[in-house]
């Protein structure tokens, strides 16, 4: 458990830069060839700006900056929202809009405070104009989606988000929050991942009811959710004391947390495997000892030509990248790669080459390559 301390945060501009980024000589690690590229203040998320290739990443506390990999030039943002930050909270998901060159559109989750100690994830969406190197603004971020109910606690926000395929939906993953039994109402979003239209709102057609977000239910805390490419969700999500799981999502499917885990209470009371209930989906993979995701990503491009398809999950407490091949509806790890850190994010980028980051305070920015 995280410590719960900590208040409302908002971090602003500096107002200088570019500033240049010395990136580390190259050294290997497993498979692959490293070079670091700057560190970070506990690192969340990051997405790759599709007409520029510039990677933003986003700060817990609540900054926003971008790393120009064509000059190694570091550069920040303004417009953040402010957010509620303190345990797992803060600000959350970046996300580039399926059609950002046209719209500008960029999308971010973060934490929000409510009233009587309570918080809840959201989802805004605003404008990002780039007017130099150094400076990026967001403009009109207005909050479209709002994790009900806000709870107490700090914990399981998961506020992941992902576009399908077809640019026409907007994935978010809604974390139990810690209070688990929500995970089973379907008429909150708490451990649900929900489809909504890019304007926030409830997508047509969910499979719960016609005014439902709900996709699927009976999460716990999902921290990577993205499309393989048959264009299926797939999610992975912390278990309790054990019980990390791999899952192919499928439309109004209940994945059973938490009537059932393959991991147990933290007090060590025991919960029914979900093999006991064939009637839930089933994962998978199921982690005991746990790898604790960050996140995750499947590999489209040909620089890892025989990973092509595969998944990568960041793994905090396992400090490595997890490798995952899909064999129709299921999968298998086919190896683990030790980075010697926890690591929080994995993206690709269109040149094939892997980025990840670190978590915690001076998180590094790492550029993975083919050993070689």
């Amino acid at each position: 458990m995280l410590a719960s301390c900590g208040a409302a945060a908002s971090v602003e501009n500096p107002g200088e830069g570019p500033i240049t980024v010395a990136a580390s000589d190259s050294y290997e690690a497993g498979p692959f060839s490293v070079t670091d590229h700057g560190t970070f203040d506990q690192p969340w998320a990051a997405d790759i700006e599709p007409t520029t290739g510039n990677i933003f990443i986003t700060e817990k506390e609540g900054a926003i900056k971008f790393y120009q990999p064509a000059d190694g030039k570091m550069g920040f943002v303004g417009g953040v929202p402010e957010v509620d930050f303190g345990g797992q909270g803060g600000l959350g998901d970046i996300a580039f809009a399926p059609d950002y060159a046209e719209s500008g559109m960029i999308y971010l989750s973060w934490v929000e405070a409510g009233g009587s100690d309570t918080r809840g994830a959201v989802v805004g969406r605003g404008q990002l104009s780039c007017e130099d190197q150094g400076h990026c603004e967001i403009r009109n971020m207005d909050v479209i989606w709002h994790q009900a109910p806000k709870t107490t606690g700090r914990g399981h926000y998961s506020h992941r988000i992902a576009f399908s395929p077809d640019g026409q939906h907007m994935f978010v993953a809604s974390g139990d929050r810690q209070k688990m039994q929500p995970a089973q109402d379907a008429s909150n979003t708490l451990g649900s991942i929900v489809r909504l239209n890019l304007d926030g709102s409830a997508a047509a057609g969910n499979p719960v009811s016609e005014n439902s977000e709900i996709w699927s239910y009976g999460h716990r805390n999902i921290l990577g959710i993205d499309f393989d490419a048959q264009g299926r969700l797939w999610d992975v999500e912390h278990g309790p004391a054990g019980g990390d799981e791999f899952n192919l999502v499928n439309a109004g499917a209940n994945y059973g947390w938490p009537v059932v885990s393959d991991g147990n209470h933290y007090n060590g009371d025991k919960i029914p495997n979900n093999a006991t209930r064939p009637d839930l989906a089933q994962s998978a993979i199921t982690w005991t000892p746990v790898i604790a995701p960050g996140d995750m990503t499947f590999l489209r491009g040909d620089t890892f030509a025989d990973w092509k398809g595969d998944a990568l999950i960041a793994g905090l407490s396992s400090n490595a990248l997890v490798h995952v091949k899909l064999d129709g509806d299921t999968a298998r790890e086919i190896a683990r790669y030790d980075l010697d850190s926890r690591i929080r994010v994995v993206l690709e980028a269109a040149d094939g080459a892997i980025w990840v980051l670190e978590d915690g305070e001076g998180g590094k920015l790492m550029r993975l390559t083919p050993k070689g």
